[in-house]
């Protein structure tokens, strides 16, 4: 019995929470900050989360995130362009709902830029049986968002233009099972339904004219989107206090993006502390209607040259740290840790190429060299349990 209660500790510290029910998150509060730097920008901010418990049937929380942007990525190096700054603040808040063995949740959330403006909101619920054995999972979000574009004249905003809406629509399945007492496997299923404005309205495709020149049109996607996508994930109580955690997931989409990603991660206590390593990978095909070069304008309904639309992998290597920290300055905190992870993804794109000026003047249009960058991701974060 102690070893699965260890076992299931590290679980709940590690993986999804929808891997188990019937039991409230701590009491805690978070603070974070994080920093993703690659491909030109950099994003970073803080992030604070306060969570509190009442007579062990309602858990409220509220989060508050934002992202600082900043940089040239090869978007606007591409156009000429060669700096560019955005803040976008979010703002969530949650109530998990205990009754036996099920939870039911709610949360909202507003995000907020400058030319973009999002609200949703989510529902779930889980239900433990078999001897609290297996977990079923479901949960449905719906996100509304307005889109707008910022017309620059010497660097300011001189004018903002609606440019749509768009509508998100998420619904999942899940089942956990405790399998034996040193492996716990789930499985989960997700469908999206997408609609409205979906397409950056910032964005443009290139093609050749006739006279051999370069021309430039605004993309334009489909309205819809359909999307599925299925998770398998495992985790193994390795006999030296030790897990080893396996993810494989499957995507495609309306679109014609088939993809998969899947990840290895390694999880070790030592005393008062609990190390982690982790290695991913992602592969995906190209959207119908993408192209790094179009033949001609309106060579096709839809046309789309972002590089998350192209053919795609990449590769993640990730260690993480966690200290248990035995402070005596906050007397009412139980439980106190200092975190730290660092990612680094390397990301190439397999048609899309690096289109600045420089490089088409030296290769020709459709002859650049293809675009791949690093990127770090580091997370800090102090997590207090009360």
């Amino acid at each position: 019995m102690a070893v699965i209660k260890f076992f299931l500790s590290l679980c709940l510290g590690l993986i999804s929470s929808q891997l188990f029910a019937a039991v409230l998150p701590d009491d805690q509060a978070d603070v974070l900050y994080h920093r993703y730097e690659g491909g030109g920008i950099t994003v970073d901010g803080p992030s604070v989360l306060v969570r509190k418990g009442y007579k062990d049937k309602i858990s409220a929380w509220g989060n508050y995130y934002t992202d600082s942007i900043s940089g040239a990525s090869i978007d606007l190096l591409a156009q000429g362009s060669t700096y560019y700054e955005e803040e976008r603040t979010e703002t969530s808040v949650g109530l998990d709902y205990l009754h036996d063995k099920t939870i039911m949740s709610i949360s909202a959330t507003n995000s907020s830029e400058r030319d973009y403006e999002a609200n949703s909101f989510a529902l779930s619920l889980s239900q433990d049986f078999f001897g609290d054995m297996s977990t079923f999972s479901m949960n449905y979000s719906q996100g509304n968002d307005e889109v707008r574009q910022n017309i620059y004249e010497d660097g300011s905003i001189v004018e903002t233009i609606d440019r749509g809406k768009a509508r998100h629509q998420r619904f999942g399945l899940g089942l956990s099972q405790v399998l034996t007492k040193t492996l716990i496997i789930s499985a989960n299923a997700e469908a999206v339904i997408d609609d409205g404005f979906l397409n950056n309205p910032y964005r443009s495709v290139r093609y050749e004219e006739s006279d051999g020149t370069l021309g430039r049109e605004p993309e334009k996607y489909p309205e819809t989107r359909n999307s599925d996508a299925f998770a398998l994930r495992g985790m193994y109580y390795l006999p030296y206090r030790a897990a080893l955690r396996a993810e494989y997931r499957i995507y495609r989409d309306s679109w014609g993006i088939d993809a998969n990603n899947w990840e290895l991660r390694y999880i070790h206590p030592i005393q008062q502390w609990t190390l982690e390593a982790k290695v991913r990978g992602y592969e995906q095909s190209q959207a119908d209607f993408y192209s790094d070069l179009f033949p001609y304008a309106d060579a096709q309904n839809y046309r789309a040259r972002d590089k998350e639309m192209s053919a795609f992998s990449n590769q993640a290597f990730g260690l993480g740290a966690s200290y248990d920290w035995q402070q005596t300055y906050l007397s009412w905190a139980d439980n106190t840790t200092l975190n730290l992870y660092w990612d680094f993804i390397q990301f190439d794109y397999q048609n899309f190429r690096e289109n600045t000026p420089d490089n088409t003047n030296e290769y020709g249009a459709g002859n650049e060299p293809l675009y791949g960058f690093g990127a770090n991701v580091i997370r800090a974060f102090i997590s207090i349990k009360y």
